[in-house]
């Protein structure tokens, strides 16, 4: 079942958190809500959950009007699973029971099968403080699929837990999810963690949705330089539109850099991704402020005369007391103006 959001506002006080947010998490999707904090991710999953009324606009699953201005049903009459950052597991009841907490009676007996489907198997008998972050999560991810919810909310669901073993359980969930075609939204402020386990990103400023896409157009077609900035290394660099091509403070770089179409005239916004400049060393050029190595690769941070700093990825060797000249590739530049 699709979640649908209908030009939903919110206000708090005379706080403006949403203004007119509008799009559909798809069935059996993936969706994450992607933004700084302040943004209104977690106003519109809380929402989506009932645990604030709505006041402007209206949310449908399947289609089907849950929630609008006049009726808000409480978080257990809606079709929807919760899963918050702590896991918010209850600490007197073993996992078995906190599984088995919203299953009607006959269903009790799944919860172990809930567990191992998570990666628990044998470990119902535990209570929430015997294990680790990561497991209280896996938990609290098979306490809210177990009664069939058509829709899934994640709100930073991995933010408690160690980054190593973080990219482990986001993936895990990632084909757990998709194994049992939830309808998933997940609330996360990380665009590594968005662009690890998302089918689509909504990119939220401001309360507003500035761009909704799978992680490959927000990379390759960004709405905005602030957006395509958020991922793949992606920098934004100031210039202006000449004769040539395009005035910066690293020198001029070519029209061919650029892909899509140029903004005419004025001041405008660069974004170039770090693994696509290449490198001449030249006389005069850029000063090397730092190098380090990363993999087969070297991450080089260059300076321009006029402190402005730039980053670049390279598997070609550089000499830290070397200058060099600094070029997108063909292509790979794109233009906006500056707002």
């Amino acid at each position: 079942m699709s979640l649908e959001f209908r030009h939903i506002a919110h206000v708090y006080g005379q706080v403006r958190a949403l203004e007119d947010v509008s799009f559909t998490a798809p069935a059996g999707e993936i969706t994450c809500l992607l933004g700084a904090s302040g943004c209104g991710k977690s106003t519109l999953l809380a929402l989506a959950a009932g645990m604030l009324r709505l006041q402007q606009g209206s949310i449908l699953i399947g289609g089907e009007v849950i929630a609008d201005a006049r009726v808000s049903p409480p978080p257990e009459d809606r079709p929807v699973g919760l899963v918050f950052q702590d896991g918010a597991l209850f600490p007197h009841m073993d996992l078995a029971a906190n599984v088995a907490f919203g299953l009607p009676k006959p269903r009790r007996g799944e919860a172990e099968d809930w567990l191992a489907q998570v990666g628990l198997a044998g470990l119902g008998g535990r209570y929430p403080h015997e294990l680790s972050g990561g497991q209280q999560q896996r938990a609290a991810l098979a306490r809210a699929m177990a009664p069939g919810p058509r829709v899934l909310l994640m709100d930073e669901p991995f933010a408690s837990v160690d980054i190593v073993l973080r990219r482990k359980l986001r993936r895990d969930c990632r084909i757990i999810l998709r194994e049992r075609g939830a309808t998933t939204v997940l609330v996360t402020h990380d665009p590594a963690e968005a662009l690890d386990i998302a089918d689509r990103i909504a990119v939220m400023e401001a309360g507003r949705i500035v761009q909704f896409a799978s992680p490959q157009e927000l990379r390759d077609h960004p709405a905005s330089a602030a957006v395509g900035a958020m991922f793949g290394g992606a920098q934004v660099v100031p210039g202006t539109r000449g004769e040539g091509g395009f005035a910066t403070s690293f020198g001029l770089w070519p029209a061919r850099c650029a892909a899509g179409a140029v903004p005419a005239g004025g001041a405008l916004d660069l974004l170039v991704h770090a693994d696509a400049l290449d490198l001449a060393a030249e006389e005069g050029g850029l000063r090397v402020r730092d190098c380090h190595v990363q993999g087969r690769g070297v991450r080089v941070v260059l300076v321009a005369p006029d402190g402005a700093e730039i980053t670049a990825e390279t598997e070609s060797p550089v000499d830290p007391a070397a200058r060099y000249r600094v070029t997108p590739r063909p292509g790979t530049l794109r233009a906006f103006a500056r707002g």
